[in-house]
């Protein structure tokens, strides 16, 4: 059947029904405005994914005819002047038709119009553009803001269509690459990158590290600045315990005074955790501030909160129950267990927040809290977390913030009888709502989404994963995204010192504080690839060792 009135009718009526999804979103959000490129990226993503899913809509070119622009202002990214043949809306739609086929010539476009003439109509075209007009018009009439958004447009309609099984032109990149006359496609060398590294860690551990505080009063031998400097020395040395890595610190420091080991400790044990988390939050604000200039940070939406846990603790813990309270497998081992909010995505993946975990704690408590602090510091739209996080309570306050979530579901009885069904008619996807009771006949209203594993191990239901979402089942790849925070929590115990303490706070400090250390990193590294190239790619051209050399040598011991 295709596109008809009544097919967008109830696309739009599926995305008005949904509390999560502000559609045009400039109407709803102060950070958008009408000629806002960001906002239109936004929109394009949240008309795609209800669009894909009408079982009529099978077609990706259809979508580009149908995708509404007429509210956004492109003129503002014209750099033309004066009459001009083709409206810069049509021309928007004819390069994301070129990138939906990946043609790297404005030719195959031609040819391709030339010979779908129903295509052209659909598109308003009274007649073909010629190479020429098509080439002045992407090289000097797009400026490079709205020629990357064409990119990223075409890229989310790879992703939604193919989500929803509709057949695409090609497979999407994971990162599509920027088409600019006057971008240096030189890569730096290593010189240049670790010239612009120790320029970059120096000013920025400036900014963060006076975030913390010990209060120890005035007169003190030893500044408080060599506190900090140590914790850093023992970060950047695997598993290297306070005492031993105050001796070697007085050896390799060039501080006439430098802390003892056990002083060390001492004036961290002093801090509470509330003092802790402050301190944290203070500096992760700066770190933000300075990262902040870039354009590319604003555009993170997505968070990801998950619980890590400590080496099995092999002590006696009578007393500290509390604390080392067990290990997320459900095994006779303990351990110490922490929190964090982490941005993921497309984002420079910083650690906004971390918190303990005590016995008792309810996961509906850690995700408020933990959101509370990112709401901060960020604006949030998409929250990712593990299954272990799936009650409908704290499913329920997420939607009641606004925000759009992806969570996997523990399987129970339902669901195993549902998963054997696909698996008996051989489906691989299915999609139901379903109402999750919150008490006192209220409700929760969600999605269920079933997924079949292409390398599943198993032949029975369990080659099916089950997702809850309050948004479209194209949200669903973003659930990928979650990978980095387990891919972050490898790098962040690399930086973490040793200690047989039991201490909570001692204990907490230590991660918190290697948190830090990862977030420094990971902001470094985006700071020096904006000022060399402008552009900011996911993967670190700057090692964490790198990265933790130039502090080491910022702490006086280079």
């Amino acid at each position: 059947m295709g596109v008809t009135r009544e097919s967008r009718r109830t696309v739009f009526r599926r995305i008005a029904r949904q509390p999560t999804i502000k559609w045009p979103v400039y109407t709803s959000n102060p950070l958008y405005d009408r000629a806002s490129l960001a906002g239109l990226e936004s929109d394009i993503r949240a008309v795609a994914g209800a669009w894909f899913d009408h079982v009529h809509h099978e077609s990706v070119e259809k979508f580009v005819c149908s995708l509404p622009l007429a509210y956004f202002q492109f003129n503002v990214h014209d750099r033309y002047v004066g009459p001009t043949r083709y409206e810069i809306d049509t021309l928007f739609r004819l390069f994301v038709l070129k990138e939906l086929h990946g043609w790297e010539h404005e030719t195959a476009l031609c040819e391709y119009l030339e010979s779908h003439l129903e295509l052209c109509e659909c598109l308003g075209l009274g007649a073909v553009p010629d190479q020429s007009t098509l080439w002045r018009s992407w090289h000097t009439r797009f400026n490079d803001e709205l020629r990357e958004t064409v990119q990223k447009a075409a890229r989310t309609i790879l992703i939604k269509a193919q989500n929803a099984d509709v057949t695409v032109p090609r497979e999407p990149e994971q990162i599509l690459p920027a088409r600019c006359d006057d971008v240096d496609e030189s890569v730096p060398d290593d010189r240049a990158i670790l010239d612009n590294a120790d320029r970059v860690t120096e000013h920025v551990s400036r900014v963060v590290f006076p975030a913390f505080s010990l209060n120890r009063g005035e007169g003190c031998e030893v500044h408080e600045h060599a506190f900090w400097d140590l914790q850093t020395y023992l970060g950047l040395r695997e598993r290297l315990a306070a005492n031993e890595g105050a001796r070697s610190f007085v050896h390799e420091s060039t501080r006439e005074r430098t802390p003892l080991g056990h002083a060390h400790r001492d004036h961290i044990r002093d801090l509470s955790i509330e003092q802790i988390r402050a301190m944290y939050r203070q500096a992760i604000r700066r770190l933000i501030d300075e990262v902040a200039e870039t354009e590319k940070f604003f555009r993170a939406g997505i968070v990801a909160i998950d619980i890590t846990e400590a080496a099995p603790f092999t002590g006696d813990r009578t007393g500290h129950e509390d604390e080392i309270i067990g290990t997320k497998e459900q095994t006779d081992e303990y351990a110490y267990q922490w929190a964090t909010v982490q941005l993921v995505g497309n984002a420079v993946p910083l650690v906004l927040d971390a918190r303990p975990v005590r016995k008792g704690e309810s996961r509906l408590e850690i995700v408020e809290d933990l959101l509370d602090s990112a709401e901060e510091l960020v604006h949030v739209d998409n929250v990712l977390m593990d299954r272990e996080f799936d009650s409908q309570h704290v499913l329920e306050m997420i939607s009641q913030r606004g925000h759009s979530y992806v969570v996997p579901k523990r399987m129970q009885t339902s669901e195993k009888a549902q998963a054997k069904r696909l698996l008996q008619r051989d489906q691989g996807r299915y999609e139901t709502d379903r109402k999750l009771h919150l008490g006192k006949n209220e409700w929760h209203e969600t999605t269920l989404i079933y997924r079949r594993k292409e390398d599943s191990e198993h032949d029975d239901h369990r080659q099916y994963s089950v997702f809850m979402t309050n948004r479209g089942s194209g949200h669903l790849t973003e659930y990928g995204y979650r990978w980095e925070i387990e891919s972050g929590y490898r790098s962040i115990k690399r930086f973490m010192a040793a200690t047989t303490s039991k201490n909570f706070g001692l204990r907490f400090f230590y991660f918190a504080f290697a948190c830090l250390l990862y977030s420094i990193w990971r902001a470094v590294d985006l700071l020096v690839q904006a000022e060399l190239t402008g552009e900011y790619e996911h993967s670190p051209v700057i090692t964490a060792d790198n990265t933790l050399t130039l502090l080491k040598k910022e702490t006086g011991i280079g």
